[in-house]
C-alpha cells in the first residue's frame, strides 16, 4: 500500500497524515472548508519544523514529506486510495454519513478504518458495503509522538484486515495492540472514569486541579496529571466518550461530572479553546 486518505484535518487527522507522509506515504488530507485544511497543513509545517530544529529531520526529508502531501475539500479525493482513516469529530451519526460516502467512492479492496475514541466499530461497519474491510485505528494524541495504535476489530473485521493494519501500523513506527469493540474499547474505558474523578475532585471541592495532578504525578508516576491531560484531549471530546461509555453500558459510574458538562457548555474545552482547567497562551 501506498496512497492514504486521512478524512478530518483536526489535531489528530494532521498528525495521522503526518506520520503516514513521513514514512513514504502519498497521503490526501481531506476536510469540509479550504480554511480548516489550511490549519491542518499549517500544523504538519510547524511540526515539521521542529523536527528539524531537534535533529529528528533533516530539511530534505521535510522537503521530501511535505512534497508528498495534498489537500482536498471533497471526498472524491479519497477515490484511489488503498487505505481511507476518518478522524474527525466524536459524532456517530457524522461519521456514518463519510463511511457510507468513502464506502461508494472506494474501490472493494481499500480498507475503510476509524479514529474513533469510543464509537462502535462493528456499528460504522454496518453503513459500508464491506463490514469484513472496516477496523479502528485509534492514534494517540500527539501522534508522531505517541507510540500506541489501538486496533480495534469489529464482529465482521477479517483477519486478514486486522493483519493488514498490525503490519501497517508497524512499518509506522507505532506498537499495535489488538482490542475487540466495546464501548471506549480499553483506552478510554479505563482512562475517563479516572478523567472524570479526578473533575469530581475539583468539582466538590477536595482540592485544586493543580493539586490533583500532582498527586498523579508526584505520587503515581504519571506524566501528565489526569487535568491536564482532559485539557489536551479536549474536554468536550471527553464528555463525548464518557456519554459514549454510559449509553453503552448503562452504569452510572461513567456518568459524566456536573463541572464538565458547565466547562463544555461555555466552551472552555482546554488546549483548543486556550482554556480548561488550566489557561493557555500558546
Amino acid at each position: 500500500m501506498s496512497k492514504v486518505a486521512v478524512v478530518g484535518a483536526g489535531t489528530m487527522g494532521n498528525g495521522i497524515a503526518h506520520v503516514f507522509t513521513q514514512h513514504g506515504w502519498d497521503t490526501v488530507l481531506i476536510d469540509v472548508s479550504e480554511e480548516a485544511v489550511k490549519r491542518g497543513l499549517a500544523a504538519i509545517e510547524k511540526n515539521t519544523e521542529r523536527q528539524v530544529a531537534k535533529g529528528a529531520l533533516t530539511a530534505p526529508e521535510r522537503r521530501g514529506l511535505l512534497s508528498r502531501l495534498t489537500t482536498a475539500t471533497s471526498l472524491d479525493a479519497a477515490r484511489d486510495a488503498e487505505i481511507v482513516i476518518e478522524a474527525v469529530t466524536e459524532n456517530s451519526e457524522v461519521k456514518f454519513t463519510i463511511f457510507r460516502a468513502v464506502s461508494r467512492l472506494t474501490a472493494p479492496s481499500t480498507i475503510l478504518a476509524s479514529n474513533t475514541s469510543s464509537i462502535s466499530i462493528t456499528e460504522i461497519a454496518k453503513h459500508t458495503d464491506r463490514p469484513g474491510k472496516v477496523i479502528g485505528m485509534h492514534f494517540m494524541n500527539p501522534v508522531p509522538l505517541m507510540p500506541l495504535v489501538e486496533v480495534v476489530k469489529g464482529i465482521a473485521t477479517l483477519p486478514g484486515t486486522t493483519a493488514e493494519v498490525v503490519q501497517l501500523s508497524k512499518q509506522l513506527g507505532k506498537t499495535p495492540v489488538e482490542v475487540n469493540d466495546a464501548p471506549g474499547f480499553v483506552s478510554n474505558r479505563v482512562l475517563m472514569p479516572m478523567i472524570n474523578e479526578a473533575i469530581l475532585c475539583v468539582q466538590e471541592g477536595i482540592a485544586t486541579a493543580e493539586a490533583v495532578d500532582q498527586v498523579m504525578t508526584l505520587g503515581m508516576k504519571h506524566p501528565l496529571g489526569p487535568l491536564a491531560l482532559a485539557d489536551l484531549i479536549g474536554l468536550d471530546v471527553c464528555l463525548a466518550i464518557l456519554e459514549v461509555l454510559q449509553e453503552g453500558f448503562g452504569d452510572i459510574k461513567y456518568r459524566p461530572a456536573r463541572l464538565l458538562k458547565e466547562m463544555v457548555a461555555s466552551g472552555r474545552l482546554g488546549r483548543k479553546s486556550g482554556v480548561g482547567f488550566y489557561v493557555y497562551r500558546d
